[in-house]
């Protein structure tokens, strides 16, 4: 059947009339809300998330409750106990890349010795290369131009190869985690391949991986034609995993995890679950629409050093006469962190240096001022103070820029790093959870008498 004929039920005006009927009789109503002690988006009134349960994999700290009332603090993002900032300062300070070691530790609890951190890599090198003949069947012959999508797709099919994918025992579990870890750059790297080649009409390339890099560097290697790359990307990159790889179990991909993860099923389904969530451009999809909103402050905003003009397109963007008409200042604000988000900290400060190098300090220098008056003109525009900071997409977006790595990537490299947290999570809620995932809903719907056909 031609996809482009639709189908008479499908038309257009039953599709309206349809829309019609569900605003009128079976939409729920925004007053419903406030009028009931529901926590929209499991959060509370004051804007806390609600406590669901337990976990020792990571924490994210934004702020304090003194005396009842919730206290501004710098952000801070801890993996099993250790400060993400110390884990940073310790592999960069001993020049290595820290992902490994860092998808070590969300995984067993503590850091790797030197032995424990070579066989570790060495294992993650080792499992890097797919399936027989899953790069040709599941990624060539059917390309899509989503790679989120595609990612999602070629994960669930890693059942079919797994000679043992039902088995919830921790070893395991362990070994799934540790395969999905390593193969997430391939499968990404490889569906943009096919993506460029069948829709872009681009040449098709495919670097297998290097067993003596690391997983920042096979990933650069395997999406660039030349397979080149500098020290100094790789190191960026590298950092950028690590501020990804974990965000504790509330954030909504995790949660979607651990909610997945606590009907019983596979490892497969939990995480192709968790990737659908990460997708969404409220969550992981955010960068890139920083991205575009930060093209049109570039374009639209005739002297970047002149903040009261940023300030004037800024108050634009929050009363919805430009960009996407939302409303929102992308990159800007967070559920938990008040006044800094470390990865964004992180990040901004790393990137200064290939900034300079890659003539794009005009380009972070603009990005640092909307930053610094959109706090303002929201409270202008909005009559809220809200304390609010930049978070991790307001320049990871521009990072990957420098590093000339597609759009197309920007979510999808999001997966690749927090891979590590989802299993860690995974593992956690399948053996210490207990119970599935039952929320409850209030019921809106009115009681009818059935009526026969023929008599509606």
């Amino acid at each position: 059947m031609d996809i482009n004929n639709i189908p008479a039920y499908s038309s257009p005006d039953f599709i309206q009339s349809l829309r019609e009927i569900y605003r009128s009789t079976a939409s729920v109503k925004q007053a419903n809300f406030s009028s009931s002690s529901i926590k929209r988006g499991l959060r509370n009134d004051d804007g806390t998330g609600v406590m669901v349960g337990y976990t020792a994999v990571g924490s994210v700290l934004g702020y304090s409750i003194r005396d009842g009332e919730r206290v501004p603090e710098e952000g801070r993002l801890i993996y099993r106990g250790y400060d993400l900032s110390d884990l940073i300062n310790g592999f960069v300070h001993e020049k290595r890349f820290g992902y490994c070691e860092t998808a070590y530790l969300l995984l067993s609890g503590l850091l790797p010795t030197r032995s424990q951190y070579t066989q570790f890599c060495d294992l993650l090198h080792d499992c890097r290369q797919l399936p027989e003949n899953f790069t040709e069947d599941l990624i060539l012959k059917h390309p899509c131009r989503d790679i989120m999508n595609k990612l999602g797709r070629s994960v669930l099919s890693l059942y079919s190869f797994d000679s043992n994918p039902d088995d919830l025992s921790l070893e395991n579990l362990l070994r799934q985690s540790i395969q999905l870890i390593a193969r997430m750059p391939m499968i990404v790297a490889y569906s943009y391949a096919a993506k460029r080649h069948y829709f872009d009409n681009d040449s098709l390339y495919l670097h297998r991986p290097d067993p003596t890099l690391s997983t920042a560097e096979n990933f650069l290697r395997a999406i660039r034609p030349d397979a080149t790359f500098t020290a100094e990307e790789a190191t960026l990159l590298d950092l950028c995993l690590v501020c990804h790889a974990e965000h504790g179990g509330g954030n909504n991909s995790t949660f979607t995890c651990r909610s997945v993860s606590s009907t019983g099923t596979d490892t497969y389904s939990a995480i192709s679950a968790a990737i659908g969530s990460l997708k969404g451009p409220k969550h992981g999809g955010a960068n890139s629409q920083v991205m575009r909103q930060f093209a049109e402050v570039k374009a639209n905003v005739h002297d970047w050093k002149d903040e009261d003009e940023v300030a004037d397109f800024v108050r634009r963007i929050l009363n919805k006469e430009v960009c996407d008409h939302t409303g929102l200042v992308y990159g800007m604000g967070h559920a938990v962190y008040t006044l800094s988000d470390p990865r964004a900290v992180i990040l901004k400060k790393s990137a200064r240096l290939l900034a300079e190098q890659r003539g794009m300090l005009p380009e972070l220098e603009l990005l640092e001022s909307v930053e610094r008056v959109t706090p303002r003109v929201f409270a202008e525009v909005t009559g809220n103070n809200k304390i609010m900071c930049a978070n991790v997409d307001m320049y990871s977006g521009l990072v990957y820029q420098m590093l000339n790595i597609p759009e197309d990537l920007y979510t999808p490299l999001f997966a690749i790093a927090r891979i590590s947290g989802w299993c860690a999570h995974r593992i956690e809620e399948v053996l210490a959870g207990g119970r599935i995932y039952r929320p409850a809903y209030k019921s809106t719907s009115i009681r009818h008498t059935y009526v026969d056909l023929d008599a509606r």
